[in-house]
């Protein structure tokens, strides 16, 4: 079932990449929408996909977050599907409010260096899924060449024992014909012998 959801979520949540984390999340479980940095220090969080992916992300968020991102609480409001997102984006600037500070302009550098960071990451992680996947498919061409080789070798059986068949019945063949000729040439040495007798060869 189709599902919208707005998060927020509150805690040490901006200027660590956090939106970022968020999307790559929302993209392996097809969930669309967008995350943004709210002017309180939180992070708001709009999106809609199926109701099981949108909970697998709820709980990412809670029990997977950044190492760099402290989560102190989300809470969730479920709404009826709109189906108004295509995919998952980062909205906002990297920090909020106006004016900014050379502390602040050093934090959204390293911001920026973490969403690269992130992204880096991420993109690895779908690397390795794609190596994973290609490795699968060669296990499974492996498997079918092996099954394929154990026909061959069941139908090679299977000619051997029709061969050792065909032997049998030749030597049985052989073994008849040898008895019925040796009573014949018994037969005819007894009717030579009864001739001889009658002329009185003997």
């Amino acid at each position: 079932m189709m599902k919208r959801a707005s998060l927020k979520i509150i805690g040490n949540v901006q200027m660590v990449g956090f939106r970022t984390f968020i999307k790559n999340v929302a993209d392996s479980l097809n969930v669309t929408g967008f995350a943004v940095n709210e002017t309180d220090g939180s992070v708001k969080v709009v999106c809609e996909g199926d109701a099981e992916a949108i909970e697998r992300l709820i709980n990412a968020l809670k029990q997977n977050p950044l190492s760099f991102a402290r989560i102190e609480e989300v809470t969730a409001t479920y709404e009826d599907y709109k189906g108004e997102f295509i995919r998952f984006e980062r909205h906002g600037a990297d920090v909020p409010g106006e004016g900014e500070t050379e502390m602040v302009a050093l934090m959204r550098s390293f911001d920026k260096k973490g969403e690269v960071m992130i992204g880096f990451l991420g993109s690895m992680n779908e690397t390795l899924k794609a190596v994973k996947a290609d490795t699968g498919l060669m296990l499974e061409k492996q498997d079918m060449m092996l099954d394929k080789q154990d026909m061959m070798l069941d139908k090679q059986d299977m000619m051997l024992d029709k061969h050792d068949e065909t032997i049998a019945e030749i030597k049985g063949v052989r073994e008849d014909l040898k008895s019925y000729m040796e009573e014949k040439f018994t037969k005819i040495e007894h009717d030579v012998e009864a001739i001889k007798a009658k002329i009185g060869m003997v």
